[in-house]
């Protein structure tokens, strides 16, 4: 039997080549019986309007394994917004979960035990966009490799402290920097 996951976290940053390009999840990976399962249900039955949570599918009807229950980190207000979040980026996310359990990241026979919380991120910038010239390519790609990353990174336990506390004055925060530089 697998060992028991209790609750792991992890994130990841994957960049395209367009501004809007970009994927920023965070995951909490647990066992359905535990602490995640329950979050997981009340997110559920618990919906925000603007933050609605919806399960990672490959396509109507589909849902893949472990369940995924995405929730956006940005108020939803437009429809073209909705359709992109709900379509390119929820399908890249699907294919990511199915990567991380084709890699072993997540163990094949805990696929059914184990419930993710994926926050999810799309560039609000993408409505300024013309959608005739929208890469829906790009944002499933950026989105399927996050989330492979993010899931990996969590089961992994990266960073480990022992990277981070070597690491800790090598590592600069962007934003924080922009700041310092009078940039933001």
């Amino acid at each position: 039997m697998a060992e028991r996951i209790v609750m792991r976290t992890g994130e990841a940053l994957i960049e395209g080549d367009k501004d809007y390009l970009c994927a920023e999840p965070e995951v909490v990976i647990g066992e359905l019986d535990g602490p995640v399962g329950h979050a997981l249900a009340n997110l559920v039955g618990d919906q925000v309007k603007g933050h609605t949570r919806v399960f990672a599918i490959l396509n109507s009807d589909v849902q893949v394994r472990p369940a995924t229950l995405m929730v956006s980190k940005v108020t939803v207000k437009d429809p073209r917004y909705t359709n992109i979040l709900m379509g390119s980026v929820q399908a890249g996310i699907a294919n990511g979960v199915l990567d991380a359990v084709r890699a072993g990241d997540i163990p094949k026979a805990k696929a059914n035990d184990l419930g993710i919380i994926y926050s999810v991120w799309l560039d609000p910038a993408v409505l300024s966009v013309d959608p005739k010239e929208i890469d829906f390519q790009g944002l499933f790609n950026v989105n399927r490799e996050a989330t492979a990353k993010a899931i990996r990174k969590a089961m992994r336990n990266e960073p480990s402290i022992d990277w981070l506390l070597e690491n800790q004055d090598k590592v600069t925060h962007y934003f924080h920097q922009l700041g310092v530089d009078g940039k933001l």
